[in-house]
């Protein structure tokens, strides 16, 4: 992976609404100059195997961001996967109890790609954590749908919320399941000229 040299004067957009990826961002010092989620169509390509769905989402949400000389584009795009099954956001919560259902009792993967544009050029990397859901009863499904945490998340749930009591077991990136792997975003900023860590000698 090409490294540019830091530039101080770059500015950080983050292509994305997700409130969690801007706290994450927060944890290692960096606030985006602006927030501009691009609008693009997320269905999965027939016959898309999952990893190869959330980099190409995360290289188009890059690409559909506009941006100045000056700035460069965060974009990711978080996806559970069981096999080659894409679990997405859910509709409504019908569709959450069907994914939870699915999930319980197993393991699955949780997969997030981060893309960084900066001109016409795209830094890209993905990260693949393996996580394991308890067997759900109906009463726990039904608690946990009650709470609307599932809303907007992949697969029906967020691991940071209410249903981290539906998780015994990670391997992997917890930043990731989350919505960002910090070491791999610190690693496309740096490489993509942005300068992080500013502070330190």
């Amino acid at each position: 992976m090409t490294t540019l040299s830091p530039d101080p004067a770059l500015k950080l957009i983050l292509g994305s609404g997700s409130p969690r990826r801007l706290e994450l961002l927060a944890q290692i010092g960096v606030t985006p100059h602006a927030i501009r989620p691009p609008d693009i169509d997320e269905d999965p390509a027939k016959a898309e195997v999952p990893r190869d769905y959330v980099n190409r989402i995360a290289r188009e949400k890059a690409a559909a961001v506009q941006i100045a000389e000056d700035e460069l584009v965060l974009c990711a795009d978080t996806t559970v996967a069981l096999g080659r099954r894409i679990m997405g956001k859910p509709a409504d919560a019908a569709e959450a109890a069907a994914f939870l259902q699915k999930l319980s009792g197993r393991r699955h993967k949780v997969i997030t790609a981060m893309a960084v544009k900066r001109g016409d050029r795209i830094w890209q990397k993905d990260v693949q954590s393996t996580v394991a859901m308890k067997r759900l009863s109906v009463a726990e499904i039904d608690w946990y749908l009650a709470t609307g945490d599932w809303q907007g998340k992949a697969g029906g749930y967020a691991i940071q919320g209410p249903a981290s009591a539906f998780i015994p077991w990670i391997n992997g990136s917890f930043h990731a399941v989350m919505g960002l792997p910090l070491p791999e975003t610190v690693g496309l900023l740096t490489a993509a000229g942005y300068p992080l860590m500013k502070g330190t000698p």
